[in-house]
């Protein structure tokens, strides 16, 4: 599957990061300090990857992922044309979202 590089869902949705990949420190997350019980860092967010002021994933830019080649596992493994049941929901969200933007009105 290839991606469709329009950066919905890298704008809609947290990506979680798995125990390794937050210990491994290569990753900008909400919390600036480290927290080294990974069941605790879960349950306050801390594995959570930081996002800009406008709440897009802050390796986002110019619709691309700028760490596409070492991106966390979450984003590796969702596909907009995936066909698992887990991702139906998040697939219509950025379906709907991308009608919305493609119906907006454009300034002339």
């Amino acid at each position: 599957m290839k991606c469709s590089e329009c950066g919905v869902c890298c704008k809609l949705f947290l990506i979680n990061l798995t125990e390794d990949e937050y210990n491994s420190g290569i990753y900008k997350t909400m919390f600036e300090e480290h927290i080294g019980d990974f069941e605790k860092c879960e349950m306050v967010g801390a594995n959570i990857l930081s996002q800009n002021k406008n709440e897009e994933c802050i390796y986002l830019s110019d619709k691309k992922c700028s760490i596409h080649d070492q991106r966390p596992f979450s984003c590796r493994n969702f596909f907009c044309n995936s066909k698992e049941e887990t991702f139906q929901k998040m697939i219509i969200d950025i379906t709907n979202c991308k009608t919305r933007i493609e119906n907006l009105p454009t300034l002339k």
